[in-house]
């Protein structure tokens, strides 16, 4: 286990990672330091042989947003500062969603503001029935920016309008009505037993082939079906039936054995 201040990494020899948010007094409210910490963690998981990361936040909430001194030593910036932190914040996030392994978030308690946006940017979100989601950035009049692209992608222009624009609260049902989580679950022990069956599941996956479906989904997404499309999509196919990879789970499949990536 290694500790960076706020943000703690906790890699377990058999592939799974759990990154911490340990701010349980502050609702792990996170400043420019904490984006630093989270943008380091991410990039320690990309390049280790880590099968899933669950992102976590310590004590009764999972993230409540941007943290208040943080905000508001921010109204005294330049333009520019001003621009420059919010580009980290923007970074980090993509380095969350560019993690090629299994990303999922387990949400209790207040999820605000930028934390919305780590929930959005991940592959797989759970959360508390009582989970209390926000964006609340037009309260403080502000606007989402930086988490726009995750949020929007993840609910939709509809929602993400009526959403951004009202600041309304809403709870975990909601969220997983609207496509914000995926998974609803009643109390603690029926989160583990769901991050449980996820990384299960990750663990029965080829890793390369986990992060080709995640490039595959970005990069079809919302594209009309022309011939550009299917030849684009028949040539991915083609190349991971060549791969290793391929070749072993067909193998496998037809000798009716475990590939040699399942546990």
């Amino acid at each position: 286990m290694s500790e960076q201040n706020d943000v703690i990494l906790d890699a377990s020899p058999g592939g799974l990672a759990t990154i911490l948010i340990n701010r349980p007094e502050l609702h792990n409210a996170f400043n420019g330091e904490v984006v630093e910490q989270l943008a380091d963690a991410f990039e320690t998981v990309r390049t280790s042989n880590c099968r899933a990361v669950i992102l976590r936040g310590a004590g009764k909430s999972f993230s409540a947003g941007g943290d208040l001194k943080w905000m508001r030593a921010a109204g005294h910036y330049t333009k520019s500062e001003n621009e420059n932190d919010a580009v980290k914040l923007g970074h980090m996030l993509k380095k969350l969603a560019d993690l090629p392994m299994l990303t999922i978030a387990s949400v209790q308690g207040a999820c605000m503001g930028g934390g919305c946006g780590l929930v959005a940017a991940c592959d797989v979100a759970v959360a508390r029935k009582d989970a209390k989601f926000r964006f609340s950035e037009v309260r403080l009049g502000l606007i989402p920016a930086v988490i726009s692209p995750y949020a929007v992608r993840a609910i939709g222009p509809r929602w993400a309008r009526a959403l951004f624009a009202t600041g309304e609260g809403f709870d975990g049902v909601m969220a997983e009505k609207m496509g914000l989580v995926h998974y609803t679950v009643d109390d603690e022990n029926a989160m583990e037993e769901m991050l449980e069956y996820l990384v299960k599941l990750a663990f029965q996956t080829a890793p390369g082939a986990v992060a080709a479906a995640k490039e595959l989904v970005d990069d079809v997404a919302d594209r009309p079906i022309t011939e550009d499309l299917i030849h684009m999509t028949a040539k991915r196919i083609a190349a991971m039936r060549a791969s290793d990879e391929g070749k072993e789970g067909l193998t496998a499949f037809l000798e009716k054995r475990k590939p040699s990536w399942a546990e």
